[in-house]
């Protein structure tokens, strides 16, 4: 298994719909909608196994101060191999004279997120107005 990774927002409704029920994350069943998203996000890295997506981390920002990592998933089948990461590797580094890289991680995910530099804050809470049910 070789991963290249790509700086792409070119992807395939069914490549982001299976990398995202992969992962059982409700936004794969609207692929429709992923695909415009995709073109729209600021900076989008993906892992690709041959012509299969396996990962990708979407950040949105502000051109100069904020960043918030939007997504960022790995096919089970990929996951502790290092992928994800290298994708956060990718962003930290290309927002490196940011002033802030935020992520919205839930509970399960956190250490992940410590593992990758990120801080939890202990006077904030992530909020949400959402349809999404994952």
């Amino acid at each position: 298994m070789k991963i290249t990774y790509k700086n792409t927002h070119k992807f395939s409704k069914k490549q982001l719909q299976d990398l995202f029920l992969s992962v059982d994350w409700s936004s794969g069943h609207f692929p429709e909608k992923l695909a415009i998203a995709m073109k729209n996000f600021e900076t989008v890295y993906s892992a690709w196994d041959g012509d299969k997506l396996v990962g990708m981390i979407c950040v949105m920002d502000d051109g100069i101060m904020n960043a918030y990592v939007h997504y960022l998933l790995v096919h089970p089948d990929y996951q502790l191999k290092g992928i994800g990461k290298e994708l956060v590797g990718r962003v930290k580094n290309h927002y490196k004279d940011y002033m802030r890289i935020v992520v919205v991680a839930y509970d399960v995910e956190a250490k992940f997120y410590e593992y990758c530099g990120f801080e939890k804050a202990e006077d904030a809470s992530p909020m949400f107005i959402t349809e999404l049910w994952t």
